[in-house]
């Protein structure tokens, strides 16, 4: 069985096994995780299956918290897939992972079940006081399949409302990050019902994140996330943060990609930089 995250494993030492040629490529990726070791003592790899995104994030997310977000302390949260769906019918057009060809009467309730269970797994994580505990906690999660994949339905469910959110937003005149206009100026996301048809519905299944959904996810959940893009060692673009003007209350969590594609964690920060 293939692990979701795996263990721990040390950051050079990885990156020697991964980069050992001389290349002009190896050896900035080899600079680019000295970097990061700077601040970070181990890195534990994700599986690579088009989820990696979404699965890095929250576990960075879970793996740190220490309350719910407010968001998800909201009285109408789990009513939130009926709302929805009481007013956008195209979101009945929904992908479900891996239970296709179902009725569709019954996909908010589905969707509900994800959503509820994205608040019980943080709200539980969130309570573990030891530090070993809470890790072990997260990693358990981590290898139930069935619920793993359940919370990624819930996560970009939670991108979708975030998504009709701005877009109402802007038509409305009010003000909108710059990455919203960004999103609705594809071709293929000109709005939130072609948001979700070519791109939400696809992840997991035959692609992952782009870099705007990044920005989306970031807004979904109300955390800052922090990624060392190596192969843009000694650019400004090294360290990205989506979004690149956090709000000052929002969390972070850090993750590292070789090509803005696959994503890893880096753990265990080295303590100066704690302090």
């Amino acid at each position: 069985y293939k692990l979701s995250v795996a263990p721990e494993m040390d950051i050079m030492e990885y990156c020697r096994k991964e980069w050992r040629g001389s290349t002009p490529a190896a050896k900035r990726m080899r600079k680019g995780y000295e970097a990061v070791a700077q601040k970070f003592a181990s890195i534990r790899r994700v599986r690579g299956d088009n989820y990696c995104a979404l699965r890095a994030t929250l576990f960075q997310a879970l793996s740190q918290a220490t309350q719910l977000p407010s968001w998800l302390q909201s009285e109408d949260f789990a009513m939130l897939p009926e709302n929805l769906l009481r007013k956008y019918d195209w979101i009945k057009q929904w992908q479900l992972k891996q239970k296709l060809g179902r009725k569709m009467g019954e996909i908010s309730d589905e969707i509900k079940e994800y959503v509820i269970l994205l608040r019980k797994k943080w709200k539980n994580i969130s309570e573990i006081k030891d530090p070993i505990e809470k890790q072990e906690a997260c990693d358990k999660l981590f290898k139930n399949e069935e619920e793993e994949y359940s919370l990624y339905e819930a996560l970009k469910f939670l991108m979708l409302n975030t998504a009709i959110k701005l877009y109402n937003d802007d038509k409305n005149g009010r003000r909108v990050p710059v990455f919203s206009w960004l999103l609705f100026a594809r071709d293929t996301s000109s709005d939130p019902c072609q948001l979700m048809h070519n791109h939400l519905n696809h992840i997991g299944h035959s692609g992952g994140l782009e870099q705007v959904e990044m920005f989306l996810l970031a807004y979904a959940l109300q955390y800052t996330i922090q990624v060392y893009r190596l192969y843009k060692y000694s650019t400004d673009e090294f360290i990205t943060l989506y979004p690149n003007d956090p709000e000052e209350d929002w969390p972070v969590v850090t993750l590292i990609t070789e090509d803005d594609r696959h994503y890893n964690i880096p753990v265990r920060m080295c303590q100066e930089t704690m302090l």
